[in-house]
C-alpha cells in the first residue's frame, strides 16, 4: 500500500496532519520519550515499531493528551494542541483505539457507539440525557450510530451487551467507537493483540475498509503485518527515533536489524 499509489477520496494526501517537535516525557530520572520529532502526512498509514520499553505507547499518550509533556510540542493540522485535554483533541479529529479494550461492558453495542457519537458534540447534547431519552429525540445522532454499526458489521448484535461479545466482535465495536467520533487521525495500539491469524486478517481488512479515507498511526509487534500495510515506518529505541522510512528502507537498515529485529528482516 504505497503512499504514492493509495487513492483516498475526499482528503488531501501528502499534507502534514500531525507533527511533534522535541517531544519528551520523563518519569523521575527515566526518560520514556526523548526529543522525538515526528511528522505524519494526511492519508498515510504510519507504523511505530520498537522493542518493549521503546516508548511507543507513551508517545501515543502524549499525542492524545493522556499524558502531559515534559518538554516539546504537538501540532495537529498546524495548530498547537500541546495543552489541550484528551476530549478536546477528540473533537479536533484525533481518535484512539487502545491495546486493552476501552468499551463499556455493561452497555449495548448501540449505546457504546451512541456515546462516542455524542462525545464530539457536547455543546449540542447532554450526554446522559441523550443516552436515556427516547431515541427519536435525536434523529441525526441515531442515524450516525446506525451507520457506524452497519459499517463495522455489528447490526445483528446492536442490542447485545458489549461484555457478551466474542473477542473479535469487541474489537469491531472498538473500531466502531473510534469511527463514531469521525476522526481525521486514528491511533491504533496493537489492534490485533491476542487474535488468531483469521481474526487478525479480518480486523485489518475492517480497518482498511472503514478507515480508508483517514490517516492511521499504528503500534504493532507483528513485523510481517507492519511491512505489508505501512506507507512509512518509524522505529523507536530507548525513547528516541532510530530510523524512519518505507518498509524497504527499514528492512535494509542494519541499525534497526541489530537493535530490534535481530537481522531477521530481509
Amino acid at each position: 500500500m504505497a503512499l504514492e499509489t493509495r487513492t483516498t477520496e475526499g482528503i488531501e494526501t501528502g499534507r502534514t496532519i500531525l507533527r511533534t517537535e522535541g517531544l519528551t516525557k520523563r518519569f523521575g530520572q527515566f526518560t520514556a520519550v526523548d526529543q522525538v520529532d515526528l511528522e505524519v502526512r494526511r492519508g498515510e498509514f504510519r507504523s511505530i515499531i520498537g522493542p518493549n520499553g521503546a516508548g511507543k505507547t507513551t508517545l501515543f499518550n502524549l499525542v492524545t493528551g493522556a499524558l502531559r509533556t515534559t518538554e516539546g510540542s504537538v501540532y495537529f493540522d498546524d495548530d498547537e494542541i500541546t495543552s489541550l485535554s484528551p476530549s478536546d483533541r477528540v473533537r479536533r479529529g484525533i481518535g484512539r483505539s487502545f491495546q486493552i479494550s476501552n468499551i463499556f461492558g455493561g452497555l449495548s453495542v448501540r449505546e457504546n457507539v451512541r456515546l462516542a457519537a455524542q462525545s464530539v458534540e457536547r455543546d449540542r447534547y447532554n450526554v446522559l440525557e441523550a443516552l436515556f431519552k427516547p431515541t427519536d429525540r435525536y434523529p441525526g445522532m441515531n442515524e450516525r450510530t446506525d451507520e457506524v454499526i452497519e459499517r463495522v458489521g455489528l447490526e445483528a448484535l446492536a442490542e447485545e451487551e458489549a461484555d457478551a461479545l466474542a473477542y473479535g466482535d469487541k474489537r469491531r465495536l472498538e473500531i466502531g467507537v473510534v469511527l463514531a467520533t469521525d476522526p481525521d487521525l486514528v491511533l491504533f495500539d496493537e489492534p490485533t493483540a491476542g487474535m488468531s491469524v483469521e481474526e487478525t486478517q479480518a480486523t485489518i481488512d475492517l480497518i482498511e475498509r472503514v478507515l480508508e479515507d483517514r490517516t492511521l498511526l499504528l503500534i504493532e509487534h507483528d513485523i510481517e503485518l507492519v511491512m505489508d500495510l505501512s506507507d512509512r515506518i518509524t522505529v523507536l529505541n530507548r525513547g528516541e527515533i532510530l530510523a524512519e522510512g518505507t518498509p524497504d528502507d527499514i528492512a535494509a537498515n542494519r541499525e534497526v536489524q541489530e537493535a530490534y529485529l535481530g537481522g531477521m528482516i530481509e
